[in-house]
């Protein structure tokens, strides 16, 4: 998990921040970015794409991150911007705005399969979440502050099991979304062709049940 940053330090770049983002494939909600810089040479156990990692792993680590790391940086976009600018834009501007938090300038950065908008040095790794400890770390910070978020927003709009499958379109949340439509903070271009399908799948059944009815 370290090949990436050690390469970058043997170039002379001794504060290298790993970049990545949670929420691109959400149907509610904003997206969320961080970056974090952590010491030259350290270590931290366990450190994984935060998707494989158990919700008790990931809260430890985030703590253990906050607690260790140089810097860390958040940024996130709205989804009225996200219906403005794009989804894959949006992202790339949560990026941005990640790392201009950081309260110390990095030399460098590794982001997970992205260009950030910086003049920053930079290197895309492809699923760098799981080959580069400090892409992996943003990772973490990215996804518990986004679900900590989905979590205030179950309490906005408890019907739809936000704190629970965190806006991602599974079956229970497209489900909702057809008993109740979309609330103000669910992404309406993205669940334009859900909920096409879902009205597609609820007349297909419908028409289903009655010629099992007049059988």
């Amino acid at each position: 998990m370290l090949a990436y940053e050690k390469q970058m330090w043997e170039q002379g770049f001794s504060l290298v921040a790993g970049i990545d983002e949670v929420g691109r494939g959400c149907l509610f909600g904003d997206v969320v970015a961080a970056a974090v810089i952590l010491p030259k040479g350290y270590v931290l156990e366990g450190v994984n794409d935060s998707k494989k990692l158990s919700e008790k792993k990931r809260d430890y680590l985030y703590e253990q991150i906050r607690l260790e790391a140089l810097a860390v940086g958040v940024g996130i976009v709205d989804v009225a911007h996200i219906e403005a600018i794009n989804i894959k834009q949006a992202a790339r501007l949560a990026m941005k705005q990640a790392v201009e938090q950081l309260k110390i300038t990095p030399d460098c950065l590794l982001v997970d399969a992205e260009k950030v908008d910086v003049d920053l040095e930079q290197t895309a790794i492809i699923h760098g979440d799981a080959l580069s400890q400090s892409i992996a770390a943003a990772s973490i910070i990215a996804k518990v502050t986004r679900d900590r978020m989905c979590v205030e927003w179950d309490d906005q709009y408890p019907e739809y099991g936000l704190a629970i499958h965190k806006g991602y379109a599974t079956k229970h949340h497209r489900d909702m979304l057809l008993r109740y439509g979309p609330t103000p903070l669910h992404r309406k271009l993205f669940i334009r062709k859900v909920m096409a399908q879902l009205e597609i799948n609820e007349a297909e059944q419908q028409n289903e049940q009655l010629e099992l009815d007049l059988i």
